[in-house]
């Protein structure tokens, strides 16, 4: 059985953002970035026209994405440990907010607009694909709702040669 994708790895799918891991003993990298590389595969039903689907047609919806995490700090929101309460103005907060950001003895403020808390239990690149490939996936069916998506690959690069995938398959 044949099956069909198409592969996007431009020079546009980057994005820069703040991060630190937690590793399973509890111990944690200091707070440092990456310049990240996204690839996407989308594979479909090949059309009578000979194409999977555009190209200029799912590159927005990834440069999208990426753009939305540029210059973030990124927070795992489901860890077990770590807590990134956001406090108001009405709290005392500089304006537009802030977030107290702890982990054990670690404690930061940062102002709001530059933290995005992802529903993730780390902010690892295997994570990343993940949250980036549920949102691509979102987007994708509604914005080409009559188009079946049948796999989807998302692979995060952290530094060159090293990335985390996820893999997505309708069957």
């Amino acid at each position: 059985m044949k099956s069909w994708s198409i592969d996007l790895a431009k020079e546009a799918f980057r994005f820069s953002a703040a991060h630190f891991l937690i590793f399973p003993d509890g111990e944690a990298e200091r707070l440092h970035g990456h310049n990240y590389r996204v690839f996407v595969t989308v594979g479909c039903e090949l059309s009578p026209f000979g194409l999977v689907i555009d190209f200029n047609q799912i590159k927005p919806l990834v440069k999208a994405l990426v753009d939305e995490l540029d210059e973030h700090w990124l927070l795992p929101g489901k860890h077990a440990e770590l807590r990134a309460v956001y406090r108001s103005e009405e709290d005392g907060a500089q304006e537009g907010g802030e977030y107290e950001v702890t982990y054990r003895n670690r404690r930061y403020l940062a102002p709001a607009e530059e933290i995005i808390v992802l529903p993730v239990n780390n902010v690892s690149v295997e994570n990343l694909a993940s949250w980036l490939t549920d949102r691509l996936m979102e987007r994708f069916q509604a914005a080409f709702p009559d188009t079946s998506l049948l796999s989807l690959s998302v692979g995060v690069e952290e530094t060159p040669g090293q990335r985390g995938v996820c893999v997505w398959n309708a069957s």
